[in-house]
């Protein structure tokens, strides 16, 4: 599966694309209202995404502005976001209310998740230390220094393949607000090359004691992480656990379901699975009981199978 579809909205403001150049800009709504996607046109050489910025600068009150998202840059598939983070640092002391932003909004036409090139994200959000809500699409070239954050609440990682110096620089991070961490690990194929032992310090909660909402999804190797959550101590503080997206089998479910006690949770995410009737069977019967909301649609995870009787099995986004 490709990613078909922008953000819609962000820190529970609609997102609304900002003009294009030529474009009246006399009737934008008011600032503070929507999450402002900035995006130069990846067909037109003449604007890059710099360019576009200086004109919403020029054009809105950003002292007002809440959130934004940084959509396509010119030849995301060749070219990092420095110059886009360079713009944004420089435009830092005029963004005072800035709470929320995402960086790569791209959809299969701009570029292909797995081909956004990213680097080192770990400057924005120390410009930015009241940012609430922190995301992320791509993994290649993806940094992430271990950090301290006291403001983020958010923080949201979409790759084909995460980078497992990301996925370890997440989890030695001290971000003593964080509520909801959404993590992609993805696939080898596009450099998701963690193992769970990189999931340690995340698993761990030692330092994410706000932590509700885990989400480690989209993995190739889910049976292996649903079996370190199972075990893990952050597990018991959590209301919403989300392992979808990925190749979970019935080694994984019963492994999480063996471990320690799930009833407390309000959500398990389990979608895009392949797991048989029989496990599903037995999730939904010592879960929804005890008023757990459970997904278990198997949603387009199809197997093929090769002449030889090989099994192949997917994550939901990988290229």
């Amino acid at each position: 599966m490709t990613l078909q579809h922008h953000l819609s909205a962000l820190y529970r403001l609609p997102a609304h694309t900002f003009p294009g150049p030529g474009a009246p800009t006399d009737r934008l709504p008011d600032a503070e209202t929507v999450a402002w996607r900035i995006t130069s046109d990846v067909y037109d050489a003449d604007e890059d995404w710099a360019d576009a910025f200086a004109r919403f600068l020029a054009a809105v009150d950003t002292t007002r502005v809440r959130a934004l998202v940084v959509g396509a840059w010119q030849e995301a598939y060749d070219t990092d976001p420095s110059a886009v983070i360079e713009a944004l640092l420089a435009a830092r002391d005029r963004l005072p209310a800035l709470r929320a932003l995402f960086l790569g909004d791209m959809v299969m036409e701009e570029c292909e998740i797995s081909w956004i090139n990213q680097t080192d994200v770990g400057p924005l959000l120390e410009a930015f230390p009241e940012l609430a809500e922190f995301g992320v699409r791509g993994g290649s070239g993806l940094g992430f220094t271990a950090l301290r954050h006291t403001g983020l609440r958010r923080l949201t990682m979409e790759a084909g393949g995460l980078p497992a110096a990301v996925v370890r620089g997440v989890g030695a991070s001290d971000l003593p607000a964080l509520e909801h961490l959404d993590l992609w690990l993805g696939t080898p194929d596009y450099g998701g090359d963690s193992e769970v032992a990189d999931l340690e310090g995340i698993l761990s909660g030692a330092r994410l004691p706000a932590l509700r909402h885990l989400a480690l999804r989209n993995s190739e190797m889910q049976d292996a992480v649903a079996a370190a959550v199972a075990d893990s101590p952050v597990l018991d503080r959590l209301e919403v656990l989300d392992l979808s997206m990925g190749v979970l089998t019935d080694d994984g479910a019963a492994a999480l379901l063996d471990g320690r006690p799930l009833t407390h949770l309000k959500k398990l995410d389990l979608h895009h699975n392949y797991l048989t009737e029989q496990l599903q069977d037995r999730v939904r019967s010592t879960l929804i009981p005890a008023g757990v909301e459970v997904d278990l649609d198997r949603d387009d995870a199809d197997e093929d199978k090769d002449d030889d009787g090989t099994v192949w099995r997917y994550v939901a986004v990988g290229e």
